[in-house]
């Protein structure tokens, strides 16, 4: 068996279920991957200010969020890249003059463009967030993720005014208006290479698991990725391994697979 090293691991629809809860399963298979040696992170396109509970049930204090624009290694800052603030204003722009929404997230809150909308309201629920207020120019330099809200498919390449950003659609019953800004530059791939790099570890002894169009990348970055049975069937290109539904023991399963658990 490869010696493994990191696993990383998305949360929604990968670790979370639609219901916000874990399989005891899932659970049982990172403590069984810690005791192994295996150093785990989560890598999300949440804020790390949102997923602290989650992280001390898990046992877990390394991370990627943002989407990759943020990484921490047992507490050591790997990546802060914050987004440019002339784009973020480009972008607040199109989405008024459209009727869209935006939440974009710094290092200690959620803004949003509009706290007056169903679209809003749908995603803080489906999505738990708490630290939740109103977009303002003052910290159009401090964002480190966004996604666009209330968007149908054909008005994305609205926002397409640069070259080094793309779109993923949120893969999610209910938000699949909503799409999250990725950075050519800057992204869960381009933070697990760095990571990697630090630990000075080889990529074929990283495993991770997603579900969306936004870990293609970081599936891709390592030697063993998993997309998940629930996953956006376009995901299925990217990794090398497909596993079961995150319902149904896909964390589990697939560290089964190459004997990481019993």
């Amino acid at each position: 068996m490869t010696d493994y090293k990191a696993l990383f691991l998305d949360i929604d629809g990968t670790i979370l279920k639609l219901d916000h809860t874990y399989e005891e399963s899932t659970k049982h298979a990172i403590l069984e991957a810690q005791s192994k040696g295996i150093q785990v992170f989560l890598a999300t396109g949440r804020p790390l200010h949102e997923i602290s509970n989650l992280a001390e049930e898990l046992n877990v204090d390394s991370f990627i969020g943002y989407n990759g624009a943020l990484a921490k290694y047992h507490g050591e800052t790997i990546v802060d890249e914050p987004m440019s603030s002339n784009i973020v204003m480009d972008f607040v722009e199109i989405a008024k003059k459209h009727g869209h929404e935006i939440v974009l997230y710094t290092s200690e809150k959620n803004y949003f463009t509009s706290m007056d909308s169903p679209h809003v309201d749908l995603f803080i629920e489906k999505f738990q967030t708490k630290y939740n207020e109103l977009f303002t120019t003052d910290v159009a330099d401090q964002i480190l993720g966004a996604t666009l809200i209330n968007l149908r498919p054909e008005e994305v390449e609205l926002y397409e005014i640069d070259l080094s950003y793309h779109f993923s659609q949120v893969n999610v019953d209910g938000l699949r208006h909503c799409y999250d800004v990725i950075r050519d530059t800057v992204n869960k791939g381009e933070a697990v290479k760095k990571i990697l790099h630090v630990m000075n570890i080889e990529k074929e002894a990283a495993i991770a698991f997603g579900d969306g169009m936004n870990d293609k990348e970081m599936l891709s970055a390592v030697g063993e990725g998993y997309a998940m049975g629930n996953a956006n069937p376009d995901l299925f290109a990217y990794g090398n391994r497909k596993t079961t539904a995150v319902t149904n023991s896909g964390i589990y399963n697939g560290l089964k697979t190459i004997g990481v658990v019993d």
